[in-house]
């Protein structure tokens, strides 16, 4: 059995960041094949850091399982030191995010694939034409990424329920209605019994806590429902090419000639639009430049967000 000295004041003395790092990848992964890829190095270079690791703690930090590599409680304690180190390097860089005069610098934005292409692509442009020295990285993802952690400075997210650490403003009222391909119907007026005969297409059961979601499932029958998507966009584009009619956001079926609204907007399907970040961040010089911008760019597609404008009469708004 290998022989380990033991822990000395002088031996935690000589850690590093790079230390706590290598413990924090080996965690998140399970294995140093894992870690290796986390940190850009080969699996040897981390088999021999961790063993010098050890040596130089002259205590084992992790167990070797046949589910992966298991910290031991020293390897816990140096993986909780770790994230408690990142949240203080997180915090700091928040707060030297907002000590900046001019409004410069790299901002990390996230929202999803529909907001993106329907409403935030012209937003962002004209953002960057008027502010050209800040960055933007942006973020897909229909998960609220953590902002505490700086994964992201600013969300853009369709919610009812925002993150009681975030702050934020709500600027809209995203209308949802029942369409279909305008081909399929010309002018003619239907009621809801004419249509649950049809076929529908409606997203899957990764959204079934959405409330038009959950409207078509307890209306239309089973069998009835032809195609489901775990996309905004996939189903915009199913009721397009003919498969069925279904619920969708006003703001992108509006825009759609081919579209008809069969029904009116529904106030039950209706989504709250919210523009969120840090409380540490909201004095950042290219934080507030963005939140009032986008909240200025945002309030004038209003008509169009909240379903009162004439559908597919004109374009969305510059």
């Amino acid at each position: 059995m290998q022989h380990r000295h033991p822990v000395t004041s002088d031996s935690t003395s000589r850690l590093s960041w790079d230390d706590f790092r290598l413990v924090r990848a080996i965690c998140d992964s399970g294995s140093l094949t894992g870690a290796a890829e986390a940190l850009g190095v080969n699996h040897s270079t981390v088999f021999r850091r961790l063993a010098a690791l050890e040596d130089l703690l002259g205590v084992k930090l992790f167990d070797r399982h046949r589910s992966g590599y298991i910290p031991t409680p020293p390897g816990e304690e140096m993986l909780a030191i770790s994230e408690r180190w990142a949240d203080d390097v997180s915090a700091l860089g928040r707060m030297l995010m907002g000590c900046g005069d001019a409004p410069a610098g790299e901002l990390r934005i996230t929202t999803n694939d529909t907001l993106l292409m329907h409403m935030l692509m012209p937003i962002f442009a004209g953002f960057r034409e008027t502010y050209p020295r800040i960055r933007l990285e942006i973020l897909l993802s229909n998960q609220l990424l953590n902002l505490s952690r700086r994964d992201a400075d600013i969300a853009i997210r369709a919610t009812d329920n925002p993150p009681e650490t975030l702050v934020g403003r709500r600027l809209a009222t995203l209308a949802w209605a029942l369409y279909g391909r305008r081909s399929d119907f010309g002018d003619e007026t239907v009621g809801i019994e004419d249509l649950t005969g049809r076929n529908w297409v409606l997203m899957n059961d990764h959204f079934a806590s959405m409330k038009a979601v959950r409207y078509v499932t307890e209306t239309v029958p089973q069998e009835r429902i032809a195609y489901r998507v775990n996309s905004v966009l996939g189903l915009s584009e199913a009721v397009q090419a003919g498969i069925g009619i279904g619920p969708l956001p006003c703001f992108i079926a509006d825009t759609q000639p081919s579209l008809r609204r069969l029904m009116p907007p529904n106030s039950d399907f209706a989504t709250s639009l919210w523009l969120l970040t840090h409380a540490d961040l909201r004095r950042s010089v290219r934080v507030r430049a963005f939140l009032d911008y986008a909240a200025a760019a945002i309030s004038r597609l209003q008509p169009l967000l909240e379903g009162t404008m004439q559908p597919a009469s004109q374009p969305i708004p510059a």
